[in-house]
């Protein structure tokens, strides 16, 4: 439980980071963060622990403290980079865990990279040419190019302008509690700025 994760958001009530439990609970304790309920009421540390918990809660030796799923950051406004980290892991969210040549999704531990260029004939190591591959068709594809090796790209591969973290968090939304935060119909709820009539 303490290793599960918590959604922060910025002051906005924009998603900038995925956190455990344990750091979860360190910013609500120093005062950084506010707990946020599903009526979206707000909560500092000593409030939070005095509501009622029976599921999804840590045990301290005199008291049982929920857990809490999204957390609001008091002072910190910014959004993260927009530039994605070109990494392997981010290579793998972008092709979504599937062979960009035969469209088989797979276990990370079975997958690997290749160069749609290959770099013996001039390919650079970017995102541009770099795609997620399963072993046979990469081996079958070897030093060649797809065209060389009649082989077909599923996508042509390109620069994600996304954070890989928000993304794959909306594909496999982790907890109920995020919901309203991550997608961006929602999110415009919260940002609209408010009229005074």
């Amino acid at each position: 439980m303490i290793n599960s994760a918590v959604l922060v958001l910025n002051r906005y009530y924009q998603p900038v980071h995925v956190t455990s439990v344990k750091r979860a609970f360190s910013l609500l304790y120093q005062g950084v963060a506010k707990a946020i309920d599903a009526q979206y009421r707000l909560y500092e540390f000593d409030d939070w622990a005095a509501l009622s918990a029976t599921q999804d809660c840590i045990t301290t030796i005199n008291r049982t403290i929920r857990v809490p799923r999204v957390l609001v950051l008091s002072a910190y406004d910014h959004l993260p980079r927009g530039r994605v980290r070109f990494s392997r892991l981010n290579i793998y969210a972008r092709d979504n865990d599937t062979c960009q040549y035969c469209g088989r999704n797979l276990p990370r531990s079975d997958l690997n990279l290749d160069h749609v260029m290959p770099r013996s004939q001039g390919g650079k190591t970017t995102w541009e040419n770099v795609v997620c591959s399963c072993v046979p068709c990469n081996l079958k594809k070897g030093g060649r190019t797809p065209e060389q090796a009649d082989m077909r790209l599923l996508k042509k591969p390109v620069r994600p302008r996304w954070t890989p973290l928000f993304r794959g968090a909306t594909r496999k939304v982790t907890y109920r509690e995020w919901l309203p935060f991550l997608h961006l119909a929602d999110a415009s709820y919260w940002n609209v700025e408010l009229l005074d009539e």
